[in-house]
């Protein structure tokens, strides 16, 4: 298994005649997040009841068998591999989604789909402007994540039910989408890349969805 800086490594690693324009390249990572969402949106409008009448056990360990399965596929070099990897990655977490959501009112999830989408829009922007703010920022985030779950895990242990940490979760992912752009962008602009790259910022986007989702369901 690769490391992160050897990831890192391997993804600057790049022959001139793969590099694809800039509109093209940023246009292939929209495209892949946006596949990502309407296959997961699909799979909650029709797959919700199979996968609510399976045991929550088979769930959960088919979403991280796949997930991870999907996740060392997206560090092939070959860009119909990463695809590949990617699909293992969204459709276990659509599969999540569909014993989730469903449960939430169509109100609150439109309110939740209009906000992750604003989050996103203002963060790219933000990160297109001000590349530097984000360019240190990799560890950071990380411990943050790391200390933000462990709180959380002992919060809940305490019977905390509030919505600090869905607040502070949405700050921490929006704060990433911003980073994992400015990687995007950092990287050689090649296929493989901009799957790569759709894969971070379609996990950043995911959190922000679900944790917003929950901030608005306890407003009703």
């Amino acid at each position: 298994m690769l490391s992160n800086a050897e990831r890192k490594k391997q993804r600057m690693q790049s022959a001139d005649f793969d590099k694809l324009s800039l509109r093209s390249y940023n246009l292939i990572i929209g495209l892949v997040i946006l596949y990502g969402f309407v296959l997961n949106a699909i799979m909650v409008a029709t797959l919700s009841d199979f996968f609510m009448s399976l045991d929550y056990r088979i769930l959960l360990i088919g979403y991280f068998v796949l997930v991870i399965a999907g996740t060392l596929l997206t560090r092939s070099r070959k860009p119909s591999v990463s695809f590949i990897g990617y699909n293992l990655v969204v459709v276990p977490i659509g599969a999540l989604l569909s014993t989730a959501v469903p449960w939430y009112r169509t109100s609150d999830i439109i309110a939740a789909i209009v906000a992750t989408g604003a989050v996103v829009t203002v963060m790219i922007a933000i990160s297109t402007m001000y590349p530097r703010v984000f360019s240190k920022l990799g560890i950071a985030l990380f411990v943050m994540l790391v200390v933000g779950l462990i709180a959380e895990l002992i919060a809940m242990f305490f019977g905390y039910g509030g919505d600090l940490f869905n607040w502070l979760f949405v700050l921490l992912f929006s704060l990433y989408i911003g980073y994992d752009w400015f990687k995007a962008q950092s990287y050689p602009r090649t296929l493989d890349n901009a799957v790569d790259s759709a894969l971070d910022i379609y996990l950043d986007v995911i959190n922000i969805f679900i944790r917003l989702l929950s901030i608005f369901s306890r407003d009703d």
